[in-house]
């Protein structure tokens, strides 16, 4: 899959093809696998230490359960994490996401109010950013988590400039 600079946008813009899709870093599935070790890990430990020194050995089976637990929501981070992708398009802003249930969004450059970018204390740790974009109905509101911080910020210049000058009618 091609990582999609802004150049390769205008330049498949302009041949009116299919639009490019860029996945997200691989740094977002990191901070969720990290942040589910760091939350199940103890569960585990806990899970296998009390019934194993209160009922005897056997009962520190119990430990198996948040460990399959760990396991099967580590998968599941891998494929919810392929599932988002974005495309820049020349009116609109497309996102893709979702394994079971796919969901695209369209967010006409219009229709923007506000593109925010955030960064809590975990995600600066892992160098990430989320892109919010608000528009005047609060259903079609889009996030896109997990971005290179200098992306993002190159995201939110380039949808606020086509977003004002759609508004304005240019």
């Amino acid at each position: 899959m091609e990582t999609g600079s802004a150049d390769s946008v205008d330049e498949e813009r302009a041949a009116g093809g299919e639009p490019v899709w860029i996945p997200l870093p691989r740094g977002l599935l990191q901070m969720r696998r990290l942040l589910l070790v760091v939350w199940l890990g103890p569960l585990t430990l806990v899970a296998g230490l009390l019934p194993g020194l209160l009922a005897g050995p056997l009962w520190s089976a119990f430990a198996l359960l948040p460990l399959a637990l760990t396991a099967w929501v580590w998968v599941l981070l891998g494929r919810n994490w392929r599932s988002w992708r974005y495309a820049e398009r020349a009116d609109d802003l497309l996102i893709s996401r979702g394994v079971l249930w796919r969901e695209e969004t369209v967010v006409p450059y219009g229709r923007m109010q506000l593109v925010e970018v955030t960064s809590g204390p975990v995600e600066r740790h892992f160098g990430l950013a989320t892109v919010q974009l608000h528009t005047a109905a609060a259903a079609t509101d889009a996030t896109i988590p997990g971005l290179d911080p200098a992306e993002a910020e190159r995201l939110r210049d380039r949808l606020t400039e086509f977003g004002e000058a759609r508004s304005a009618g240019l």
